[in-house]
């Protein structure tokens, strides 16, 4: 049986936490899996995590596929046939050398694609070291909502992020692959919340689950992932959440709560540039 189509004024947002693995064609199964259960249930979009075409922790330059490759042609192929809007984390062969950390973006007439911008060179992790940063703000319109898009360590950035609201979103999704550690579940947390505060938008956060769940703890300093997606409101409360499994989240979205935040607590309108 059909689900019931989003109200009015919302959208139906599925979130799909996976694991991903080493194999670029088990985890396009997964996303197909996931999407098919996503349009059934109604979404509009289905965002999937940073890195969902191999997850990090092995050479990314032998997986990394152009944006017209097989990899992204399959995702087009599958947000068409499921009338879906598809965000996927994938590796893109850079000019120099190294890769780009990419969300490929398509379906519901858009094909886009956006280059994370700051890379994860933290926690003794050079993210740097082998991938080529992005260097451009990116949103795309599905019908009259526009969506803007961060990758993980993008998170920690709030100028992104108010950067993508001036142009006009109301939406953020964020791919992510969290590194674990101390603490790092709290940051996560706290981030997230931040930044729909800052941009008063909705934020999408969509991590990888943690790979402890589905088999042996792996054994990388890369960041891997500890699930715990969820969807923020603009006043910055935690609406749906999945906890460290993989797991498909789906929430109607409701874009008449920016407009009233924005209205609230005005903190767009109420900057001031400094000296």
């Amino acid at each position: 049986m059909a689900a019931d189509p989003p109200a009015a004024g919302t959208v139906r947002i599925a979130v799909g936490q996976l694991a991903s693995g080493v194999s670029p064609k088990d985890n396009l199964a997964a996303i197909e899996r996931e999407t098919a259960r996503a349009a059934d249930r109604g979404a509009d979009v289905v965002v999937f995590p940073e890195a969902a075409m191999a997850r990090f922790g092995i050479p990314l330059g032998p997986v990394a596929e152009p944006l017209d490759g097989p990899w992204a042609t399959a995702v087009r192929e599958l947000a068409a046939r499921t009338g879906v809007l598809v965000v996927a984390g994938m590796f893109v062969p850079a000019e120099d050398g190294r890769v780009r950390n990419t969300l490929l973006i398509t379906g519901r007439g858009v094909d886009t694609h956006y280059d994370k911008v700051h890379l994860f060179d933290a926690f003794g992790f050079a993210e740097s070291a082998t991938v080529a940063p992005g260097d451009r703000a990116v949103t795309a319109d599905l019908g009259d909502v526009r969506i803007g898009f961060a990758t993980c360590y993008d998170v920690r950035f709030p100028g992104l992020f108010t950067r993508l609201a001036d142009e006009g979103a109301r939406l953020i999704l964020v791919p992510a692959s969290w590194g674990a550690g101390p603490g790092k579940l709290e940051q996560w947390e706290v981030l997230v919340r931040a930044r729909a505060l800052d941009s008063t938008c909705w934020i999408v956060a969509a991590g990888q689950a943690d790979p402890s769940t589905v088999g042996p703890a792996l054994d990388t300093r890369a960041p891997t992932g500890i699930g715990h997606s969820a969807v923020v409101s603009p006043l910055g409360e935690v609406v749906a959440r999945l906890s460290a499994e993989p797991g498909l989240l789906l929430h109607d979205v409701d874009l008449a709560e920016v407009a009233a935040a924005r209205r609230a607590v005005p903190v767009l309108a109420n900057r001031r540039a400094l000296p």
